[in-house]
């Protein structure tokens, strides 16, 4: 991993033992730009956050300040309540190279861990395109054993050369299946199975309708949920067997009084606090980005486009899944 140190931006640790968590709970320190952010834990039991590390200040035309990316990586020691930048994830540490010149984008990591080994699912664009049209975009495997050196296996057989923004979850009946966009088919969720994280076969659109992006599944409280980003905020979906999902509404649709925390939140991972996650009162964090300076800044400038993490807490209450942005004071377990 290549480390960056730096001083601007230091972390404020609360004073008390869950106390409220920081609004925004992260900015990227070097480019101000952490975009599709995901905790995953550590095997020293620490926690990390990964997330594209987008670059607001970049030269060039068009779109170009969004490719060219890495992943950034943080680490906290106190279940997610403070961060510290440790550097970034790219090609010298085992991403994927295409050979597409000046180098590789990547984008919104997926991570599950199985049996010691750590997978990930990671959207490879190739070069640094300055337009969002016209560029191969696919979702490569990838393992590791720390979270910091990686071995690619190459992309996924999926429904076309246009998917990105992975999430993996067990079937409920053994094996596993992967969500994704597909740009191909009007920017909707598709899927496919597996058996055992390496090989796939696609099992076909999942949600359609709006176009969206960003899918995330989890299971809360005896039930399995999904939230998408429509670029209006999280719809959520559930059901109650991964095949057959029912809309219930907006989440992440209306600014928050706390700092940073304007709408809509963007493509969220969610992480379940509760060590039974079909508990009646299970929480989860959904941990998302913002755009806070495109209220009052033109979208295409620096303040327009830098970004923001925040997180807030799920809950289900009377078969419906509630978001509470106030002040949250769960934390990640040790």
């Amino acid at each position: 991993m290549t480390e960056r140190r730096t001083t601007n931006r230091p972390a404020q640790r609360p004073t008390a033992p869950h106390a409220p968590l920081p609004a925004p709970v992260w900015r990227d320190p070097v480019h101000d730009g952490a975009t599709d952010p995901l905790v995953v834990r550590h095997p020293d039991g620490d926690w990390r956050m990964l997330w594209t590390q987008r670059r607001p200040a970049a030269d060039g035309p068009g779109v170009t300040w969004v490719h060219g990316t890495d992943l950034g990586v943080a680490t906290s020691d106190d279940g997610g309540a403070t961060w510290r930048y440790i550097g970034t994830l790219g090609a010298a540490d085992g991403l994927p190279v295409t050979g597409t010149a000046p180098r590789d984008t990547y984008w919104a990591p997926e991570v599950v861990a199985v049996d010691g080994t750590f997978h990930m699912y990671l959207t490879v664009v190739p070069g640094v395109p300055d337009r969002w049209e016209g560029n191969d975009r696919r979702i490569h495997h990838l393992t590791s054993l720390d979270l910091e050196r990686w071995t690619d296996h190459g992309p996924l057989p999926l429904s076309s050369d246009r998917v990105i923004d992975a999430c993996v979850h067990r079937l409920p009946d053994g094996g596993w299946r992967i969500w994704y966009k597909d740009e191909a088919d009007d920017s909707t969720t598709w899927a496919a199975d597996s058996p055992d994280l390496w090989t796939w076969t696609v099992h076909g659109q999942v949600i359609g309708g709006r176009p969206h992006e960003g899918a995330k599944t989890f299971r809360l409280s005896g039930r399995y949920w999904m939230v998408v980003d429509e670029w209006r905020g999280q719809m959520v979906y559930r059901s109650d067997d991964l095949e057959h999902w029912e809309p219930q509404g907006l989440i992440l649709d209306e600014s928050a009084d706390r700092p940073d925390d304007v709408a809509p939140g963007h493509h969220a991972h969610v992480e379940v606090l509760t060590d039974d996650p079909d508990a009646p009162d299970a929480v989860a964090w959904i941990v998302y980005f913002t755009h806070p300076g495109r209220t009052a800044a033109d979208p295409d400038s620096v303040e327009g486009r830098r970004s923001s993490v925040l997180v807030a807490e799920l809950r289900v209450d009377a078969g419906r899944l509630v978001c509470h942005r106030g002040d949250v004071r769960s934390r990640l377990s040790r």
